[in-house]
């Protein structure tokens, strides 16, 4: 039983949970993101202390907790170090 609950129940939330936090360490200036609030904005600045800004209209930025942010709607290329 503990096998069956392992495999359909922990493994996945794990896998989810590693997910969600890879996404969340990749975040970068210029990324579209969704937070579970359900805010659509624009990363402007990652912060320290696991805090970001994000532009939700122009001229209005609020700081956002990154692990609130529920979905990332579209990446920008990293800039060349060149």
């Amino acid at each position: 039983i503990f096998a069956i609950m392992y495999f359909l129940l922990i493994r996945p939330q794990k896998k989810k949970v590693k997910d969600h936090q890879k996404m969340v360490e990749g975040l970068r200036r210029g990324d579209m993101v969704v937070t579970q609030g359900g805010i659509i904005g624009k990363v402007t600045k990652v912060k320290e202390a696991g805090e970001i800004e994000v532009e939700i209209a122009d001229n209005v930025r609020v700081r956002v907790l990154q692990g609130t942010v529920a979905q990332v709607l579209s990446k920008t290329e990293p800039a060349n170090t060149n």
